[in-house]
Order: C-alpha cells, then sequence, then structure tokens
C-alpha cells in the first residue's frame, strides 16, 4: 500500500511540475492540492472515511474546479484567435520561423537532390547539391534546432564546398559521380554505405515524376530550415517563387534582438526589444502584439500572444455600444425565454396532470403514455422534426398545408425575429410539458385525502380546494424544481443550436449574434465561429453566467428551505 501511495505521489507531483514549467499553472496546482489531500485521507487516521471518496475528490477536482478556474483566468486575458502563444513562444517564432526572412535578391540558387530508394522508391534520406556562382556546394538533411515540444520551430543545416570527387560532412566522405561535371550531369552521390540517386531538379524533365515526394520532402525538413553557407557567411532558405515553384534563396533574417535605451518614470534603462534588420527600428509592443512599421508609416500587425489585460473584457460587455447592445438584447431574451418556457410548460403540465389525477376519468394510463411520448423520443429528434418538418418555411406542415387551409399567409419561422422566439417557446415548451406534468402528478398524488373531505364538510368548492389546499402544498414540491428547470432553461444550447442556430442574425452587431441567441449560444459562437475565436471574451461573459446560475441555484437552496420549514410547521 505504501509503495502504491509513493508511486502515486512521484506520478502526481511529477506531473504537476512538468505542468508548473510548461505555464499550465492552475492544473499544475490541482494535481498538488489531489496529492496533498489523498496523502492526508490515508496517514490521517481521523480522515479514514475520507478515503471513500478520493476517486470522486479527482473527478471534482479535474473536471470542475479545474474548469472554472480556467475559465476565469481566460476571462481575465485576451486569449483567443492571434493570440494563441505565450509571449515567449510568439518571440521564438518572429525570431527562428523562416517565415520572418526575406530573400536577398531575386535570383535563385541552382540546386539539385539527390534520394535513397528503395525498392525503386524514393526514402526521406536525401542530400542536396546547390550550384553557388559557378562553385558546387552539399548540404545533408538539416537537423532540429529550435523546437517547443514537439513542434519544430528552425532546422539547421550546413553546406560543404565541393572542391574534388570527394567532400567530407563530419568524418562521412560523400563521392560524387560522374566527377568534375556540372550539377545537370552528376547523377549519384556515394557514401561508405549508401548511394544517393537524382531525385529532383527543376529544369530536368526526366526528374519531374519525383515532385511529389520533393514537396514531401520540403513540408517536412526544408520549409523551415535555413542553410549556413560558411564561405559567403550567408542563409540559404528555400521560397515559392513567383511561377509557384520551390527555389531556394540567400534569404536574411527579417526581426533580431537588441537592447535599446528606455526612459520610464524618468530612469533611463536598458531593454531588450525586438529589431526589425532593415529599418533597424524596434517593434511596437502593445497590449499582447507585436506590430512593425511599414513604408508608410502604418502598424502592421505582426503576431500576438496572450497576456493579462485585467476587466477589459467585462468592460467591453457594457461600453462599446456595437457589443452592448446586442448583449442587453440577448441576455433580456434569455430571461424572457427561460421564463417563458418554464411558465407554460408547467401551466399546461399541471392541467394535464390535474386532468389525469380525476378518478373518473376512463383510460387515464393510456392518455398518460401518449401525453409522455414528447419527453421520450430523444431531444435532438423532436427539435429536428420540429426544424423540417413542422416549421421548415417552404415545406413544413404548417406553412405548405394547414396555413393555407385556414386562408392564412405563410409565416418566417426563421427569417423574422418575433415568429422566431415564438418558435423556440413553443418547441421548447412541447418538449417539456410531460416533465412538469409528471412532477406535478406525483405531487398531488401525496396530497392526503382528508384535507379535501375535511374542506368538504367545511362547504368549499372546487376552486377553494384548488386554490387553498392543491396549489399550496403542490408548490413545497414543485417551486425547487420549477427554479432548477429555469435555471437548464437559461443554458438549454441544445434546442437554440439545432433548431435555428440562434438566428435571424442581429443587423450592426459587431460579434456573432442572433435575435434568438440565448447567452451561452451567444458564448459558443465567439469562441468557435465568426472571423476569429474570442476565448478571453466569451470566458468572461460565461463568468456572468456562473454568477447568474449561481445566483438561481442560492435561490433554490433558499425556497428550499422556506418550504422545508413549512412542512415542519
Amino acid at each position: 500500500m505504501w509503495l502504491l501511495l509513493i508511486a502515486f505521489n512521484a506520478l502526481f507531483i511529477g506531473a504537476g511540475v512538468y505542468l508548473v514549467q510548461n505555464s499550465y499553472y492552475e492544473l499544475g496546482a490541482i494535481l498538488f492540492i489531489a496529492s496533498f489531500l489523498i496523502d492526508l485521507f490515508i496517514i490521517n487516521p481521523r480522515a479514514y472515511p475520507y478515503r471513500y471518496t478520493i476517486p470522486a475528490l479527482i473527478f471534482l477536482l479535474l473536471l470542475v474546479v479545474y474548469p472554472i478556474c480556467f475559465t476565469i483566468k481566460t476571462a481575465f486575458t485576451n486569449y483567443g484567435t492571434g493570440h494563441i502563444f505565450t509571449r515567449q513562444e510568439a518571440v521564438e517564432r518572429l525570431l527562428y520561423d523562416p517565415n520572418y526572412t526575406y530573400t536577398e535578391s531575386e535570383e535563385a540558387i541552382g540546386f539539385k537532390v539527390f534520394s535513397v530508394f528503395e525498392d525503386s522508391k524514393p526514402t526521406d534520406d536525401f542530400i542536396l547539391l546547390f550550384d553557388i556562382n559557378g562553385e558546387l556546394y552539399l548540404g545533408d538533411v538539416p537537423s532540429p534546432s529550435k523546437q517547443r515540444g514537439k513542434e519544430i520551430l528552425l532546422r539547421e543545416g550546413k553546406t560543404y564546398k565541393v572542391t574534388s570527387e570527394e567532400v567530407s560532412v563530419d568524418g562521412k566522405v560523400f563521392k560524387l559521380s560522374p566527377f568534375p561535371e556540372s550539377l545537370e550531369n552528376i547523377n549519384m552521390i556515394v557514401s561508405a554505405d549508401k548511394e544517393y540517386k537524382s531525385l529532383y531538379a527543376l529544369d530536368d524533365p526526366a526528374l519531374q515524376k519525383n515532385t511529389y515526394h520533393f514537396i514531401m520532402l520540403v513540408q517536412k525538413y526544408l520549409a523551415n530550415a535555413e542553410y549556413l553557407n560558411q564561405d559567403q557567411g550567408k542563409i540559404i532558405g528555400i521560397r515559392v517563387d513567383t511561377d509557384g515553384k520551390w527555389k531556394f534563396f540567400f534569404v536574411e533574417r527579417l526581426y533580431r534582438l537588441a537592447y535599446r535605451e528606455i526612459e520610464e518614470d524618468g530612469k533611463v534603462s536598458q531593454k531588450m526589444v525586438i529589431v526589425n534588420t532593415r529599418t533597424n527600428e524596434p517593434l511596437i509592443e502593445d497590449k499582447g502584439s507585436f506590430y512593425d512599421i511599414d513604408e508608410n508609416g502604418n502598424q502592421v500587425f505582426l503576431m500576438g500572444y496572450t497576456a493579462w489585460v485585467g476587466l477589459e473584457n467585462f468592460l467591453r460587455i457594457f461600453t462599446d455600444k456595437r457589443i452592448s447592445g446586442p448583449f442587453m438584447n440577448i441576455f433580456v431574451w434569455t430571461i424572457m425565454w427561460s421564463l417563458f418556457s418554464v411558465l407554460l410548460s408547467f401551466l399546461i403540465g399541471l392541467v394535464f396532470a390535474l386532468a389525469l389525477n380525476n378518478e373518473r376519468l376512463r383510460g387515464r394510463n393510456v392518455y398518460r403514455t401518449l401525453l409522455i411520448i414528447p419527453w421520450a423520443v430523444p431531444y435532438f429528434i423532436s427539435v429536428l422534426t420540429w426544424k423540417n418538418g413542422i416549421l421548415n418555411e417552404t415545406y413544413g406542415i404548417l406553412n405548405k398545408i394547414i396555413l393555407p387551409f385556414l386562408g392564412l399567409d405563410p409565416v418566417k419561422w426563421f427569417n423574422d425575429q418575433y415568429w422566431a422566439k415564438l418558435a423556440c417557446i413553443i418547441v421548447n415548451t412541447w418538449l417539456t410539458f410531460p416533465y412538469m406534468m409528471t412532477i406535478s402528478l406525483g405531487a398531488l398524488q401525496s396530497i392526503p385525502d382528508e384535507l379535501y373531505e375535511v374542506a368538504a364538510i367545511d362547504g368549499a368548492g372546487k376552486w377553494q380546494n384548488f386554490r387553498h389546499i392543491t396549489f399550496p402544498l403542490l408548490l413545497t414540491v414543485v417551486a425547487p424544481l420549477l427554479i432548477s428547470s429555469f435555471a437548464f432553461t437559461f443554458n438549454n444550447f441544445t434546442l437554440i443550436y439545432l433548431l435555428n442556430s440562434g438566428g435571424p442574425p442581429m443587423v450592426g452587431a459587431t460579434t456573432p449574434a442572433g435575435h434568438t441567441d440565448i447567452l451561452i449560444s451567444y458564448v459558443y459562437k465567439l469562441a468557435f465561429e465568426g472571423r476569429g475565436q474570442e476565448f478571453g471574451f466569451a470566458s468572461a461573459i460565461s463568468v456572468i453566467i456562473f454568477v447568474l446560475v449561481g445566483g438561481i441555484s442560492l435561490l433554490n437552496f433558499k425556497i428550499s428551505g422556506a418550504f422545508e420549514e413549512i412542512r415542519n410547521e
């Protein structure tokens, strides 16, 4: 047992340290807390009963506590499209990513690729020959030099000048055949145990059949590679030329690190900045973004990183009119949608429950079975049936058959905001009234018959019985469930998204907002749809939803306690 505990601690603490080192501080802290609590439960005799909660504790921390912490943290950052990396990752990409280089001249460097063939098929074991100003240089497979995790940011290689038939590369001898000849005529390079045969050259029609394999080599090894030509002190990189073909050029890195004197609060200090090697001007860094200055003096966005923005996402909801307007409309509609859906489904369910509770009603079991069908059918099937079979504006049964039969014009169920909202409430009421009917029926059957007998002696009628006995006692059971249903409907993403994806869209909104979007579907669109993914802004709205639903839950507990006190009295 102790060996198992030691192994468990080693696993959790090791994983926690690794996560913290890679900036996953919340998840690392969760693992440390879990390890501490589990040790406490096992070692401390007084905590013996808590040992049985260890699996639940682990899932609680990982699946509940951590997502809450991560969402709250993200709400105070600019995390999203263009701001995914950390600052260190963004700096490394600006410095080492071959995309941030420029060609020294438009003249391409002649080259030829040689590869080891197995069963007449080329492999990834290759060698390059470059023709630079009539002199040959040999380059082997570039090695990874800068990487983050499994992603390779930069590969580097060297070129070796060919002065004789044999070229030595790190103690390994390569023999060119035939030699001396031009680059085009050399067709084989032999090492001690391998033969490299001609694979690809730009102007050799016989080798064009291997173009696909050459492109695969580019994608795997050469696209993010740089070869250092030691004789000239220049870097060779591969680029797509104007004719659409991959070619090698002399390239220069566009950005480098440098120290500059910065004056802050009246003090001059040395600060490391990123400098444009062409203009020798430092990049502008503002709110988690790097900007360069073009020839017209305009700021050009280069790369962003995840940065702390404080309350900016929350203030943006209320200060930016292009966002606050749609947001408030969505918030008000979310309240109305939840309120009307719950009240209508409860009223309809209560009416059916009162009818089914009448002992003189024949065939009650049949009616109960029929009325519960909307609840029994899978949710998404019912929603799609309403969307495509009933409410479809072109071939739905309402617009195509029923409304024309009544002499009414077709209704724009999904293209008019008011009809779309009504459609959402109707469909949700249809899907939820069986649940309300069931809980109301159960509550009605729990009311003692003696209360009605006493009321009958006092001369009370059906309305007085319902008002003073049935409804108050019914609420003691149903009220907490109504509040829970309100909270569930408040976040009922499935119906809104499946029925009409929150449409029709709001005109003039700068975010992907629709007239029937509720807060949770709006958050989804912000995070995964539209022109960019705004995880930080979406997380801020998620925090607001969390506070609202948490308040509803507290109200639920308070009401539940109040009814329990009434029952005890």
